[in-house]
């Protein structure tokens, strides 16, 4: 028997937990058609362009949207042809698609070419997603020693009138989570970061950070010691992990760093606290707004004052109500059936 769900066009560049999450809630109402390639072979992507044209050309009468991840070259022919055959073209904005940081080689509308690529994507587009309103317009002042930066959609295309709506990524609260006995180290630290991302999301601090307060421990997952870096001894870095051993180690650790220059959500970080992770988080896009009264959220990128606050931070302690109200925060405002619901409550079915 032919399902009788209507069927989504689903594109992404890559599959990270929270494009698989969304096609977890998707397919419960939705068959979806899934398009990827491996948009870093940057050489092959006018290849991947043909390709793509053909596929979605060739279903485009059998869908009933088309949904995209990240704006980028992948969203140019899917906002194209679904304004052509008028099919609902949504695209969920993360980070990179809404920035340009060259002192850091950071955000797609950095690139000349990729950024003419995405204003023609949003303008195209029926509804943008974005996963935070700081996606839309906000002013950094942590990168450069208080000097504001603007980024978003509408500061980058001021011009755009395209209707958006944030939805906020989603966690599942019953897996990041642990049992009450289990015991943290004290003065302990912890951090998700990329080789790619390394400066932009503060791992140079870090290192820094552990040369100076040598009687804490620092850990690094996600990648491996970079070569040619002088580690201190209370530093390791872990590789990439599994979810149940990411989870593990959250649940060790009593504090999660999150210092970066840019952020679109920070995923991770909402998951550490799920943990009961205490987060140190930059004054960055809506890394102060998922913290609140909850943790310590630092200015501008300064190591001395960095330090400062982490040595009056460390010696509070932490109760068991203040990882509970960590994990409680991410519940009531970041969850999971949160952003199903609100995804359902904007696509047509």
């Amino acid at each position: 028997m032919k399902s009788r769900k209507p069927k989504v066009f689903f594109v992404t560049p890559s599959f990270q937990s929270f494009v698989l999450q969304d096609i977890k809630i998707l397919t419960e109402r939705y068959d979806l058609i899934i398009n990827t390639y491996n948009w870093t072979r940057k050489e092959l992507a006018p290849f991947y362009l043909i390709a793509q044209f053909l596929h979605l050309l060739s279903r485009i009468n059998e869908v009933k949207i088309i949904f995209v991840h990240f704006g980028g070259y992948w969203s140019f022919f899917p906002a194209l042809l679904g304004k052509i055959f008028n099919k609902p073209v949504y695209i969920v904005l993360h980070g990179t698609d809404c920035a340009s940081i060259p002192q850091l080689n950071y955000g797609s509308l950095r690139i000349p070419l990729l950024k003419w690529f995405c204003k023609k994507s949003y303008e195209w587009a029926s509804l943008l997603l974005p996963v935070s309103e700081s996606l839309v317009s906000s002013e950094n002042n942590f990168l450069d020693n208080g000097k504001p930066i603007g980024n978003g959609v509408l500061f980058h295309f001021p011009k755009l009138t395209t209707a958006y709506k944030v939805i906020h990524n989603g966690f599942d609260e019953t897996f990041w989570q642990g049992k009450k006995t289990e015991q943290r180290h004290q003065k302990s630290f912890i951090s998700v970061l990329s080789p790619s991302q390394f400066i932009l999301k503060g791992g140079d601090l870090i290192v820094e950070l552990a040369k100076r307060l040598k009687d804490c421990q620092f850990t690094i997952v996600g990648m491996d010691n970079p070569k040619g870096l002088e580690v201190p001894e209370n530093l390791k870095f872990l590789g990439k992990l599994p979810h149940e051993k990411l989870k593990s180690e959250f649940l060790r650790h009593s504090y999660y760093f999150q210092l970066s220059s840019f952020e679109g959500f920070g995923c991770a970080l909402c998951e550490a606290m799920l943990c009961g992770c205490i987060p140190i988080v930059s004054k960055v896009n809506i890394l102060p707004e998922i913290v609140g009264d909850n943790g310590e959220v630092i200015p501008i990128r300064d190591l001395n004052k960095l330090e400062k606050t982490m040595k009056r931070r460390i010696p509070m302690p932490i109760s068991s109500n203040d990882t509970d109200m960590v994990r409680q925060r991410i519940i009531e405002r970041y969850s999971l059936r949160r952003r199903k619901e609100q995804l359902f409550s904007v696509l047509p079915y």
